[in-house]
């Protein structure tokens, strides 16, 4: 399989090259001939590769939540849900599949579970929009989390789109209605909903999923009420580089966090979720299970009220 490097990730790049060559070469002359080279070149792309991700700028960790190869709603639903039933269609147009949802267990517990897939080929790519959702995407939502609550079983979003679909089609069936309601469903729910933001959550087409009882997000991920590229066009009519937009914007995990816009940070393994996906779906399934644990016992009218607070709260904190 490909690996798909980002633009600072070149340096590493070229070693790893180097470290397939010897490889190579290892193997066409004398087996372990080269076996300390290698290592030692091992060694230092991982070093290397852990100094770059401890310090990424928004702009790269913007680039890194969009990453190809990270976990997507198909992985944390195959690793996480077990007995997973997709339910599929909003019952009143058609099935959406930039948004997808169903039924299963998490870790033993009954759970209604929904998320933004993207594709990850041509194929699914198209299949599901690229991620963005059409108005009956956040139908089927608001029709999952109407049978959460009915059952009084607890919903899991995983939040990664760069925003709805703009075309007019979605516009005519009412896509900005379909997301204010989705949101609205969110924010009422009597059960608890536990939002995790996994790469890019873009605009309110993250936000129609993303209003839980609690909003954790991983580590290289973003959050933000408009990509750098459309602030940068739409505000400073591209006079600024996307860089300096996702900057100002302060769309990191840890800039959300010090704004009380999440809640908590997923840690990822040292190289990004899609350096190890493996050890990325068990951080967010440890993360979500703990949150689950703490909200378990409210009832609704407690579960709605802390919310409300939750929420009421970063209207403040902005105003302090």
């Amino acid at each position: 399989m490909a690996v798909h490097y980002l633009e600072f990730e070149r340096p590493i790049a070229d070693i790893e090259a180097k470290i397939e060559e010897l490889s190579k070469l290892s193997e066409a002359a004398d087996p372990g001939a080269f076996d300390v080279e290698i290592e030692a070149l091992r060694a230092r792309a991982q070093e290397m590769r852990r100094e770059a991700y401890s310090n990424l700028d928004a702009w790269q960790k913007t680039q890194v939540s969009r990453h190809p190869d990270r976990p997507h709603f198909v992985d944390y639903a195959q690793g996480l849900i077990d007995e997973f039933v997709e339910l599929r269609g909003d019952r009143k147009f058609a099935d959406d599949q930039a948004i997808m949802g169903g039924l299963g267990r998490f870790r033993g517990r009954p759970v209604v579970v929904m998320g933004n897939e993207k594709g990850r080929d041509t194929v699914t790519r198209v299949k599901h929009n690229f991620g963005y959702a059409r108005p009956e995407g956040y139908r089927k939502a608001i029709r999952l989390m109407e049978m959460a609550e009915r059952f009084n079983l607890p919903v899991i979003s995983f939040v990664d789109t760069t925003a709805a679909y703009p075309g007019v089609a979605s516009e005519e069936r009412g896509v900005a209605e379909a997301i204010a309601r989705s949101t609205e469903k969110s924010l009422m729910l009597g059960v608890p909903m536990v939002a995790v933001v996994t790469g890019e959550g873009g605009s309110g087409g993250a936000l129609g999923i993303a209003c839980g009882s609690r909003v954790l997000i991983l580590e290289h991920a973003v959050y933000s009420v408009i990509p750098p590229e459309g602030a940068n066009s739409i505000l400073w009519r591209g006079a600024r580089t996307p860089g300096e937009a996702a900057k100002a914007l302060k769309i990191t995990a840890q800039d959300l966090l010090g704004m009380k816009i999440v809640d908590r940070i997923i840690p990822e393994p040292p190289g990004g979720a899609h350096s190890d996906p493996d050890a990325a779906l068990k951080a967010v399934g440890d993360a979500v299970e703990e949150e689950l644990k703490a909200l378990e016992n409210l009832t609704p009218d407690e579960i709605r009220k802390q919310r409300a607070e939750r929420f009421y709260a970063i209207g403040r904190a902005g105003l302090q």
